[in-house]
């Protein structure tokens, strides 16, 4: 997608990136809902707030409107531990990937592709050195997203997700950045 600005969310973009999750889950409930994510459940305004707080939450704008966003921090899930990782490296050298969603009607148009190329970017520049996700075990859109971009699996695990979502089984899948030049 050309006309794609990504930048960091503000306080400012709250209550748009809230109307991003908003329309995200009512299209997968309507849908098929690969994510498992639910209204009032997950994302929520919890983690668009402290992504901002932090300076972790990123958005995508097409024409003025987010179009998708991704949060990168280097929060390892529990359950991450469990992983037998094909980057050895410390945990100040990884970067993770998070409540990473594109809006409905930006589906098929590169919006996921360009965020997750920015996000690798990203921790490129901040010196990572590897960069993780999880993704429910039956999200196949994404799971062929992330292998397509070079992302390996490296394990399934239970992330303690499944008293609030349901959700037990999680793929996680990583990305070596070593060697990635930081231009």
């Amino acid at each position: 997608m050309n006309d794609l600005e990504i930048k960091q969310g503000t306080e400012q973009d709250v209550h748009e990136i809230l109307a991003l999750y908003d329309a995200v889950i009512e299209y997968l409930e309507s849908h098929t809902n690969y994510t498992g994510w639910k209204k009032e459940v997950y994302p929520t305004h919890i983690q668009a707030e402290e992504g901002v707080k932090e300076g972790t939450l990123y958005i995508a704008l097409s024409s003025g409107r987010i179009a998708g966003s991704v949060i990168i921090n280097q929060k390892q899930e529990d359950g991450y531990e469990l992983i037998p990782w094909k980057t050895a490296v410390g945990p100040e050298e990884v970067a993770v990937i998070h409540t990473f969603l594109v809006h409905p009607d930006y589906l098929k148009a590169g919006v996921g592709r360009t965020l997750l190329e920015f996000a690798e970017k990203r921790a490129v520049e901040e010196g990572r050195k590897t960069i993780r996700l999880d993704v429910y075990d039956r999200n196949e859109p994404a799971i062929r997203l992330y292998e397509s971009l070079g992302y390996e699996h490296a394990g399934t695990a239970d992330l303690g997700y499944e008293p609030f979502l349901g959700l037990k089984w999680f793929r996680v899948y990583e990305k070596s950045l070593q060697g990635r030049d930081q231009s």
